[in-house]
This record gives C-alpha cells, sequence and structure tokens, in this order.
C-alpha cells in the first residue's frame, strides 16, 4: 500500500488538485485508492461526492478503531475504485498547535487498522487499498504533523509565487522535522502548480526553486488550465475531461503517481509498527 501525503503550509496553492488528479490517474491504472481529507475545508470531500457517512475523520481521529474508520468511508461518485475518508468541518478541533505525541500518533494507528490480505477485509468489513492519498490542512498544527508520522512520501505543492515560495520552504522542514518520529519518512519531491509559461515572474519563482530545492523540484510543470476548474465542477476526474489541456495535466500526475509507486517499491523493506512515537 502506497501512502502519500499532499501539503503546503500556504493555502489556495492547488492541494486538492494534486490529490483528486493523482486519484484520477490511479482510477485509470485500476488502483484502489482511498482519499483522506484532513483538510476543515473539505474540498476534496466535495468534489468527490460520497455517500453519507455515519461518522466522518473528525470521530475517527477521536477514537481510532477500524469499526469507526468503516463507518466514515464512503465510495466517491468517481466509481467504486476511489473511496473517500469523508472529512468535516468538526476536525478543526483535533488541530492542536502543540499536539502530544498521542494526539500525533492517531492516523498512523487509523491506518494501521486498513487491510494487508483478505483475511483482514473479511475481519475488518474495509477495503484492501493499492494507494492512500492524504490531502493535508495548509497549516502545520496537529492534522498536518500527523499525516507526517503515518506516511512515506510527502509531496510538496506550490505555485511560482513569492509567498508559495515561502510556504514550500516551511513545508519542507516540517518534513525533515518530523522524520525524528517517523524515520521513514522522504520528501517525494516539489511540484510547481498553475505555472504559466510566458510570465515572467514564474520563470524566476521556478529557478529560486530549483537553486533552494535542486533535484527534488519535479521537472513535470502544471500548466494553469481552465480545464481543471471544468472537470471539478463537472464532478468528474481530470482524466475524463477530453480537452487538450486536461490531457496534457492528465499525462503529468500520470507521471506523478509512476514516481509514487516506484518509489515504494524501491524502499527497502524495514518492517515498522505504525504506533505512536514516543514523547
Amino acid at each position: 500500500m502506497h501512502v502519500t501525503a499532499v501539503l503546503s503550509l500556504k493555502g489556495g496553492v492547488g492541494k486538492t488538485t494534486v490529490v483528486l488528479g493523482l486519484a484520477g490517474s490511479a482510477l485509470k491504472a485500476g488502483l484502489r485508492t482511498l482519499v483522506i481529507d484532513l483538510d476543515p475545508q473539505g474540498n476534496a470531500t466535495t468534489a468527490l461526492e460520497p455517500e453519507p457517512t455515519e461518522t466522518t475523520i473528525a470521530q475517527a481521529m477521536e477514537r481510532p478503531s477500524a469499526a469507526i474508520l468503516a463507518s466514515s468511508i464512503s465510495q466517491s461518485s468517481w466509481g467504486e475504485e476511489v473511496d473517500v475518508l469523508v472529512g468535516s468541518e468538526d476536525i478543526e478541533r483535533h488541530n492542536h498547535p502543540d499536539p502530544t505525541s498521542q494526539r500525533l500518533g492517531r492516523l498512523a494507528q487509523l491506518l494501521s487498522a486498513l487491510p494487508r490480505d483478505d483475511d483482514a477485509v473479511s475481519a475488518t468489513g474495509l477495503a484492501k487499498y493499492d494507494l492512500v492519498l492524504i490531502d493535508c490542512p495548509p497549516s502545520l498544527g496537529q492534522l498536518t504533523r500527523s499525516a507526517l508520522v503515518a506516511v512515506d512520501r510527502a509531496v510538496l505543492v506550490t505555485e511560482p509565487t513569492i509567498f508559495a515560495v515561502s510556504g514550500v520552504q516551511r513545508a519542507f522542514e516540517a518534513v525533515q522535522a518530523e522524520r525524528e518520529h517517523n524515520p521513514d519518512l522522504q520528501p517525494l519531491g516539489v511540484l510547481i502548480n498553475r505555472y504559466r509559461t510566458r510570465s515572467a515572474e514564474h520563470e524566476f519563482r521556478v529557478s529560486e526553486l530549483r537553486e533552494l530545492f535542486g533535484p527534488l523540484v519535479l521537472n513535470a510543470l502544471l500548466p494553469d488550465r481552465t480545464a481543471v476548474q471544468q472537470a471539478q465542477g463537472a464532478g468528474v476526474p481530470i482524466q475524463r475531461w477530453d480537452t487538450p489541456g486536461a490531457r496534457e495535466i492528465s499525462s503529468q500526475f500520470d507521471a506523478l503517481l509512476g514516481r509514487i509507486v516506484r518509489a515504494r517499491n524501491t524502499r527497502p523493506h524495514r518492517p515498522r509498527a505504525r504506533q505512536a512515537p514516543e514523547a
């Protein structure tokens, strides 16, 4: 199971767009996917339109268990291969600025309940997923930090603007700091979103990012295309929006998904219990 967090510490840079793009590529590739909506704004949940659930991520973080997790997951409107751990504004109450070690481990505890084999599927009623994508809030509190404790890879999303560059710097520092609790954690790369080829400012910021992060900056620059908003408004994956702009972006999400799969498959196997980090 590939578990990846998508984050930035600046709002409005397109984190949810990246999560949805990756989920669409996974759907096309036949990978069973779970989207975890940790952002109190709940945009991923809104876009994926899951059926109503008895509980949400807020209750699941309150009392982590297989039963609560199962009652908080619903099939998305995209089809049975994409499920959602449904978001809620109430999750904000878990976003403590200085969480205890126990609180930091709650999401990892939830993920540990996801089945790894067919016997566990039968016992829990949960699906076995190939890919888990976590849409993090644009703040460095308990929610984002708990995601970094629970995953192996993090995609850092930014726009080529001065404030977004600052945000991705802080996100990178957060990833490095959280390795104290999760030594397997690595940044998968810095993904530049909403790039405009004729913008001198964008060219300057891309160069700045490459100076700061070197090869961590992904070669693929997601262009600023209206197809993204059109597909989201229609409630479909960008991969099903048949325009040149949509096809261009879809191919880049396919490449990013391939990078996620390769990174997980080439990682040395080191069994590790997903437990709350020690204080």
